[in-house]
């Protein structure tokens, strides 16, 4: 069997076998009550902190071999050889990914900080709004 056989074979068996198929989230239970995303105070803390800690070692673990990888692409590009411009374009996409990783992880660890602190000053004003309701008293 030649290669355009095979292949118009593959295609005709590929063809009929198509069918459409849709994704969709699994209907809710009857009447509710189904657990929603909870996540903690000290998860969101642990989850904060281990971001801040990523991006501080990105910042200097993410660098250590630029000064070695870009004397390398010198030297090769010095002595002819092609892969010393290409040494150094991987070099410079490596440290555009780096700058980006350690942002996110920036934007990741102030989120988390700012989402705590504000959710404690949320829950400071909401408990000095019902000591200061009529609706204490009903609670004691």
């Amino acid at each position: 069997m030649s290669f355009d056989e095979e292949w118009s074979a593959a295609r005709a068996a590929a063809g009929s076998n198509a069918a459409m198929r849709l994704n969709q989230a699994p209907a809710p239970a009857p009447g509710g009550g189904g657990a929603d995303l909870a996540l903690h105070q000290d998860q969101i803390g642990a989850i904060g902190s281990e971001a801040y800690e990523l991006h501080t070692r990105l910042q200097t673990d993410g660098k250590h071999a630029a000064t070695a990888t870009t004397e390398a692409a010198g030297a090769l590009t010095r002595e002819g050889f092609a892969s010393g411009a290409a040494l150094l374009k991987a070099n410079t996409v490596w440290e555009g990914q780096v700058k980006t990783l350690v942002a996110a992880c920036a934007t990741i660890s102030n989120g988390l900080n700012y989402s705590v602190s504000s959710h404690a000053k949320d829950e400071q004003q909401l408990h000095a709004d019902f000591t200061a309701s009529a609706i204490d008293t009903y609670l004691k």
